[in-house]
């Protein structure tokens, strides 16, 4: 059963109230490259961007356009197709955030 109450009896229809994560990251972006769950393709992984600060979506669309490739936003995460982890941490630094390659 689900916790998600949409109507009671007793007060009538509920409205669900929602609420925005929390970003509870060191400031630092972090850009790893993953191949785990995807078939062997690599894919760049962007954390550690603030969503409250930072328009995720946007970034990617930019991405996207800089390196010629598909990606998408999950999770607080940009995924960027391909290893493109240079491009990215170039983008990023000129944004002025501070930028790690993470992994191997």
């Amino acid at each position: 059963m689900s916790d998600n109450l949409v109507y009671s009896t007793a007060t009538g229809k509920i409205t669900a109230v929602k609420t925005t994560p929390e970003f509870t990251g060191d400031g630092i972006v972090r850009i790893t490259r993953e191949t785990k769950g995807r078939k062997g393709k690599g894919m760049t992984v962007v954390r550690g961007v603030n969503p409250l600060t930072h328009d995720l979506k946007a970034h990617c669309k930019k991405l996207k356009q800089l390196c010629g490739c598909g990606g998408s936003v999950k999770e607080q995460n940009i995924e960027i197709q391909g290893d493109v982890r240079q491009q990215v941490k170039q983008y990023f630094e000129a944004l002025g955030l501070t930028v790690k390659l993470a992994g191997g």
